[in-house]
């Protein structure tokens, strides 16, 4: 679904920005939690699936359903890097490994090509709204140094020349249209 048509949708809901289906899946933790404030991350994660990032209004909606106050949903918002907050992600985020060992078996050089290839810094989209650049402090995947991470594919042992094979059949299957 477009962003536009994620606007109009919103619309048609006098302003509220949760789907109910969204709303009903956040409810579907509450029997598996001891109480509501433990549903918060798999909440944050069912919101970022559904809008492409977890706005302000939906932090609001998020503690009215749950009953915490916001505060306590921005404190996990903002120790956790996974959630954008100031606007929705690209079709495809790629994650660059930086830890130490993935640093000094190429991460960053790998990030370097990224930011030159996509145009783009970390933290940013691109025009086309199809890559998110994000840096990562560690994988936990330090066995296939340098590691990168595409939605929710783990690349091992990256080298630039795979990782321009990578982007090659994503931007393929784009205009195929698959993916």
């Amino acid at each position: 679904m477009s962003q536009e048509s994620k606007a109009q949708t919103v619309e048609g809901r006098g302003g509220a920005l949760l789907p109910p289906e969204v709303i009903a899946s956040i409810r579907e933790y509450f029997p598996r939690y001891p109480n509501t404030r433990a549903v918060v991350l798999p909440a944050l994660h069912l919101i970022q699936e559904a809008l492409g990032y977890v706005p302000k209004s939906a932090v609001l909606e998020l503690a009215n359903v749950l009953g915490i106050p916001a505060s306590d949903i921005e404190d996990t918002l903002s120790f956790y890097q996974f959630f954008k907050q100031d606007r929705p992600l690209g079709k495809y985020r790629i994650w660059v490994c930086r830890s130490l060992s993935c640093a000094l078996c190429g991460g960053e050089n790998l990030l370097d090509y990224l930011r030159e290839r996509l145009n783009i810094e970390p933290g940013e989209t691109t025009a086309d709204g199809r890559f998110t650049l994000e840096a990562a402090e560690c994988l936990g995947a330090c066995e296939y140094a340098p590691a990168v991470l595409i939605n929710e594919t783990l690349y091992p042992t990256m080298t630039r020349e795979k990782l321009e094979s990578v982007l090659d059949e994503l931007s393929k299957q784009d205009i195929n249209g698959h993916g």
